[in-house]
């Protein structure tokens, strides 16, 4: 261990990588590995305790679901078109091979979504009928021990502390309680789920559950809208997007995973919660592509959010809240955890939600700006919300010249950021907007002022003439990739001459090979914030160097693992994949860059 407390990498830890799939079913998700092994599922939800935990585990002893061929040589993996229904195929030296078929369960059922807590496994036999190995082996308490296990005649139930689950298989349940080599020479199924009998017959069931699952991924890919190019990874972003919302209550998580650093010697953090950064982009994004239904379901998440905050006596916004609304994220670390690669210490919780980051206020305005003006909404925003958001406003207009941690949260002491008062201009402009959009013009024009007032402070005052740039704080000498957002906020045209000075500014310090880094914190460090990459991408498209964009954005397609899917940095010289898997904000970016740099649909057909 380190004397910051972090834990180096243990040369003795699985050599684990980020080559994984993601299946879901916007209630709890599962990362399964190119050997069809299930390494990571938190139940009953997304930040419930790791039943599978093998990607953050020293030993593969516990925590895993593996399907195994003998004598294994190579496998592919894919997932069915535009679908969220995974398809591994294991084959042997001999030339047989077995094909594995997951997926969680969703579809539409007396016209609600229907999202169990169902993990469905099909194995058939693909060429010659090779032996399989069959072995489930669950954990609780973060990796604490092994629950105890009965057998039934068709199922395996496991005796987890606060549940329990049971796989219930036509597979030979003494090959599975015993982990026996067995002949595959028919279909089977084991379907996990809470300890209940399954109310239809098991081959009916997984066969009917797979076509519906199926059915509803192709209908929900069908109606997007999509660029012309980069159709597949537009598909397939929007896909793992929808698969990281909560869809009980609208929420949007950061990740599926918690602590996978960084890089080497950083620590992780647990990134299962909804961060209201995100959240403009994230409604943005879900408008341009028509995917009304999730982006209605987040707005309403944030609904809840500004309403809840009008109960309290401050008013003030978190930077980060649960998914079910949680206001107290109690970080903790959690040692029966060696940590990805043995780079500890597991974090459950985060601290973050103590932060004092000013730059939530502007977002979640821009992002409930939205309900004001968009007829397709089933609940648009009323005079009611107007004066709710009103009171967010009027704390960011107080707090657009206070310090705080800045937009990265690494700030110390606190200063004033840039950002941030960028983001608190923004929720007074777009308050202007909406007060006129509800019949208010007097509050419109009150708005409008302190818009004004706002925007006329931070211009004077982020600006260093010296470096002929904006800054990350006010009167200082340094820049982070925040300052890339200023035109897409609305705060200055991309066109502006200090806004390029910026942009080369950032070039110079932040550029390290074809991607960059979050802030100047972050320079010494190999690896870059693939987020940040890809809102540069964004910048200089916007700025006519269209061509530089798309070599840039061709390489962080092939930054992508297999799947298409992205986490939050990248080693800037192998190009391998580090910290939580996958991120939000950087599948956002995939999309956002795709339709920034397609050709348009009319210019071809």
């Amino acid at each position: 261990m380190s004397a910051t407390g972090i834990h180096t990498p243990d040369p003795k830890a699985p050599k684990g990588d980020l080559d994984l799939a993601l299946i879901g079913n916007c209630s709890y998700g599962a990362l399964i590995d190119k050997t069809a092994t299930v390494k990571w599922c938190c139940l009953p939800r997304f930040d419930g305790d790791p039943i599978f935990c093998t990607l953050l585990r020293k030993t593969n002893d516990i925590g895993f679901y593996e399907i195994s061929v003998e004598n294994f040589s190579h496998s592919k993996q894919y997932y069915i078109k535009n679908t969220g229904v995974l398809r591994t195929e294991l084959y042997t030296k001999k030339g047989e091979a077995i094909e594995v078929t997951d997926f969680a369960p969703r579809f539409m059922m007396n016209d609600r979504a229907y999202r169990p807590t169902m993990l469905v496994r099909i194995v058939k036999p693909l060429i010659g009928n090779p032996r399989i190995q069959v072995r489930i082996r669950p954990t609780f308490g973060y990796g604490w021990g092994a629950p105890e296990k009965t057998r039934g005649t068709n199922h395996v139930r496991y005796l987890l502390p606060n549940f329990s689950v049971r796989v219930t298989t036509n597979a030979p349940i003494s090959y599975v309680v015993d982990e026996v080599m067995f002949e595959i020479s028919e279909t089977y199924s084991f379907v996990l789920m809470p300890d209940e009998s399954l109310k239809e017959a098991l081959s009916d069931l997984t066969t009917s559950y797979l076509d519906k699952t199926i059915n509803y991924w192709l209908e929900y890919s069908r109606v997007l809208a999509i660029p012309f190019e980069y159709q597949e990874q537009v598909l397939r972003s929007c896909i793992t997007l929808k698969m990281c919302s909560f869809e009980e209550t609208g929420a949007m998580i950061g990740s599926i995973t918690s602590s996978i650093p960084n890089h080497p010697g950083a620590p992780g953090h647990d990134l299962r919660f909804c961060w209201l950064r995100d959240s403009s982009y994230i409604v943005h994004t879900f408008n341009k592509l028509g995917s009304t239904k999730t982006m209605e379901d987040f707005l309403k998440f944030i609904s809840n959010i500004v309403a809840a905050a009008s109960q309290t006596e401050s008013g003030t916004l978190q930077p980060v809240y649960g998914i079910s609304l949680e206001t107290t994220l109690y970080e903790k670390d959690m040692h029966r955890l060696a940590g990805y690669r043995g780079i500890g210490p597991v974090r459950v919780g985060t601290k973050d939600y103590q932060l004092v980051q000013n730059d939530v206020y502007g977002h979640v305005i821009l992002a409930t700006t939205q309900m004001f003006f968009d007829q397709r909404l089933k609940h648009m925003g009323d005079k009611l919300l107007f004066e709710r958001l009103e009171g967010i406003g009027k704390i960011a207009v107080g707090a657009y010249n206070q310090p705080d941690a800045g937009p990265t949260g690494f700030s110390a002491p606190p200063a004033i950021h840039t950002f941030s008062s960028v983001m608190c201009w923004a929720a007074a402009d777009r308050l202007k907007k909406i007060a006129l959009a509800v019949g208010q013009e007097d509050k419109s024009k009150y708005w409008a002022g302190k818009a004004e007032e706002i925007k006329k402070d931070v211009l004077a005052k982020s600006f260093n003439t010296t470096l002929n740039s904006y800054t990350d704080t006010w009167g200082g000498d340094k820049v982070d990739s925040h300052l890339l957002l200023l035109p897409v906020i609305g705060f200055i045209s991309s066109s502006d001459e200090k806004f390029k000075g910026t942009v080369a500014r950032i070039e110079k310090v932040l550029k390290k090979g074809k991607y960059l880094h979050l802030s100047e914190h972050a320079q010494s460090l190999s690896q870059c914030s693939t987020t940040a990459t890809l809102w540069y991408i964004n910048t200089i498209a916007s700025l006519g160097r269209k061509d530089e964009a798309k070599e840039l954005y061709h390489n962080m397609l092939s930054t992508c693992n297999k799947l298409g899917l992205l986490s939050e940095s990248v080693d800037c010289a192998t190009g391998e994949l580090w910290g939580n898997f996958p991120k939000s904000a950087a599948m956002v970016g995939l999309i956002e860059c795709a339709m920034n740099l397609s050709k348009k649909w009319d210019e071809v057909i």
